[in-house]
This record gives structure tokens, sequence and C-alpha cells, in this order.
């Protein structure tokens, strides 16, 4: 499994952003998928997550200001940032169920 991320640079507090990850398999539509979150010297924590039915859960930090999506004919998610905090900056991982990961992307907030 491949996935893809994109969308990912420099914005200032407040702003926005659009993540994408695009997975490569046909049978994209099995599996939860979700984003996750590293900065230097800290543990990739949860941000977001879908179920293959659309069912979401967010962290706290960023409950309301973030929206995950999906589109199981596109093979793809997505994550709408909002009002976007100097502490969202790290980089972002597109996650699917049983461990696959993609490269991870640079998400940073600062004016």
């Amino acid at each position: 499994v491949q996935l893809a991320e994109s969308g990912g640079g420099l914005v200032q507090p407040g702003g926005s952003l659009r993540l994408s990850c695009v997975a490569s398999e046909k049978i994209f539509n099995d599996y939860a998928m979700g984003w996750f979150r590293q900065t230097p010297g800290s543990s990739r924590d949860l941000v977001a997550r879908i179920t293959n039915d659309g069912y979401t859960h967010y962290a706290d930090s960023v409950k309301g200001r973030f929206t995950i999506s999906r589109d199981n004919a596109k093979r793809t998610i997505w994550l709408e940032m909002t009002n976007l905090h100097p502490d969202d900056t790290a980089v972002y991982y597109c996650w699917r169920a049983n461990n696959h990961w993609g490269q991870g992307i640079q998400v940073t907030v600062s004016s």
C-alpha cells in the first residue's frame, strides 16, 4: 500500500490548509484511515481518524478546527485545517489501518 500526502506548507496563525492523501490500493474502502502528527523528540499522535463508513474521531486539541473526510471512489482522504495555531506545526502522516503510513508532510504555522 502506498499513501501519497500533499497540501502541506507554511501558513500564518489563523490560516487554513487542506491535506490530501491518496491510496494506491483498490480495496481502500475496507479500511479506517487517519492523520497523525509528530514534532521532533515527541511521539506520533493521532489527529483525526475516519472509519470505512465515515465515523470520525478527533484529538481534543483539534476539535472544532479540523475536519477529516474521505471519498472511497477516489481512494482519498482529506484533512481540512482551519484557525491554525503555531503548536499545530508538525510533520503530518497519513495512516491506514494495519500500520500503513505515508512519508509525512510538513505543516508550519508561523508569522
